[in-house]
């Protein structure tokens, strides 16, 4: 609680006295008796009986001054129990008055959309701290990193401790040009990658950071004995060839002060992965990061791609990692309509706060920032996320169980089962859900691709995370020669449909594709009896 009960009962008193309002014995007896619990309501209510026993005095207050009086106080007043991460949510760009422009008063309720690339310059030359180029900072965005920034370090479940931001957002054009400021921040950087992740980011390593002197290898992040291994090999490595480097031969072994600037580490999560659901635990592979950087003194990144599981599902930061990063196509935006990255850096961690000072200039001197409209519209979307994860988590929840049970279904894979291996991790970390991301695998990739082309409710696209449910054989769309998914496998990203329609258009596909490579089969059969007779 912010005050005491006898502070608080002092604040009241102070009030009162302040704005002479007409207090009565009933009141005095109600502040004596203030449980820590209900503290503020009491006081108000109050502070409104003592009206009832005074009518002289409150004849003379008028309904004005009775709002204005009231507006003072509460403005005054900490709040005893801070907001909730939902909450935030609906008022997304909605709370920082500052920033329109028509100031406090008469603010308007949604958030102005500032299209402006440059800003006036004072006579006297100097910018005061204020706008001067959209690419280095644009109201649109600055509010929508603001607004990042508090989701991801608020906790889920409104508490009574500090509730101060303790991260920095970036908002990039693209969740890929977000993750690559996260490489370049790092010189010489070599990047543990999940064996099952987003096939962007491979191929981004593959195709161009590879030039720039980036490597990368895969480790199951679900073994945690596999990833300290991994760290403690390549950290070793590493620290070997800088100390006998052949320009830093008269180092002492123990000098690695210049390490940071020198190479970059980066431990890779992306959890729940894509398209196989693999659960990585933040927090204990964060610890082993971190273990690991001491006894080598290596800084060790931990960056996590939370796309699958945003802020009012999962907050990476707070489980210990420097750096979350999520495409806001997805989830953030939520409505099929935004190409937007944000990376949100710890302040808690000295890498996360190093990172931070590096991604901010890179987001300026590089020039892939998001768009004011893009910024805008991710604002919108976030004030109705905390409505669509809840029911697209709740049909995700419903449908995994549906598929789970078809006798046409080989596998399902949501963390939000029982059976997934990763679901009691995933009780523990997913402190919003489970997600609305599945995926499922049927005998092979020509039933597969049936069951895709036979579906009428749900849509064949790629990307995630919008109102409507989307079906897409991965396999397929994967580079070759790094192909991950099952041949079998389509990924599911559940919508906000009647869960009763998303059932029955699979089940109907599941039977049609059934049928179609049956009769394929067959077909197949006839025509290898037929030769056979003809050879006869």
């Amino acid at each position: 609680m912010v005050y005491s009960i006898l502070s608080q009962q002092h604040w009241v008193k102070l009030q009162v006295m302040k704005y002479q309002l007409p207090i009565h014995r009933s009141t005095r007896k109600c502040l004596s008796t203030l449980t820590t619990r209900s503290t503020y309501i009491l006081s108000w209510r109050c502070l409104s009986s003592s009206k009832r026993y005074s009518n002289d005095a409150s004849s003379s207050l008028d309904p004005s001054k009775a709002g204005n009086i009231a507006h003072t106080l509460r403005q005054d007043q900490q709040y005893a129990r801070p907001k909730s991460i939902d909450t935030i949510l609906a008022h997304a760009g909605l709370s920082f008055s500052s920033l329109t422009i028509s100031g406090p008063e008469n603010s308007p309720l949604c958030p102005p959309l500032e299209l402006a690339t440059t800003f006036e310059r004072p006579p006297d030359g100097n910018y005061k701290g204020g706008y001067v180029y959209s690419r280095m900072g644009n109201p649109t965005r600055n509010l929508l990193e603001k607004v990042m920034a508090e989701l991801e370090t608020t906790t889920l479940i409104a508490t009574e401790s500090d509730q101060a931001v303790s991260g920095a957002s970036c908002a990039f054009s693209s969740g890929m040009a977000a993750i690559s400021s996260i490489l370049l921040a790092h010189p010489r950087c070599h990047v543990l990658l999940p064996d099952d992740c987003y096939h962007g980011v491979p191929s981004q390593l593959e195709n161009v950071m590879k030039m720039h002197g980036v490597t990368y290898e895969t480790v199951d992040m679900s073994n945690e004995q596999a990833v300290r291994s991994k760290l403690e090999e390549v950290a070793q490595y590493q620290l070997r060839r800088r100390i006998h480097d052949e320009n830093n031969e008269t180092k002492k072994e123990n000098d690695v002060s210049n390490l940071m600037e020198d190479f970059g580490l980066v431990l890779w999560l992306e959890t729940p992965s894509n398209p196989l659901t693999k659960i990585s635990d933040i927090s204990s592979l964060s610890d082993i990061a971190n273990e690991v950087s001491a006894l080598v003194h290596l800084p060790i990144t931990v960056a996590v791609d939370s796309t699958w599981s945003p802020p009012n599902v999962t907050q990476p930061l707070l489980l210990g990692a420097d750096i979350v990063v999520h495409s806001g196509t997805k989830y953030l935006g939520g409505h099929s309509d935004v190409l937007l990255g944000v990376l949100t850096s710890s302040l808690r961690t000295s890498t996360g706060r190093k990172l931070n000072e590096a991604v901010k200039q890179i987001q300026i001197n590089m020039g892939a920032v998001a768009s004011p409209f893009d910024c805008w519209l991710t604002l919108r979307g976030l004030r109705s996320m905390s409505v669509r994860m809840d029911r697209a988590m709740e049909n995700a929840m419903e449908l995994s169980v549906f598929l789970n049970e078809h006798p046409l279904v080989a596998k399902v894979h949501y963390p939000g089962l029982c059976s997934h291996p990763g679901h009691e991790v995933a009780s523990k970390q997913m402190s919003g859900g489970y997600g609305a991301m599945l995926s499922f695998e049927v005998e092979d990739e020509r039933t597969a691709m049936a069951v895709a082309g036979a579906v009428k409710t749900l849509r064949r696209a790629t990307s995630l995370g919008g109102t409507e449910t989307l079906i897409e054989h991965r396999a397929s769309i994967e580079p070759q020669g790094r192909t991950t998914s099952p041949p079998g496998l389509l990924r599911v990203s559940v919508g906000l449909e009647d869960i009763y329609d998303l059932k029955v258009d699979l089940d109907s596909a599941l039977h049609v594709a059934n049928a179609v490579c049956e009769r394929q089969a067959k077909q197949m059969d006839n025509n290898t009896i037929v030769r056979d007779n003809s050879d006869i």
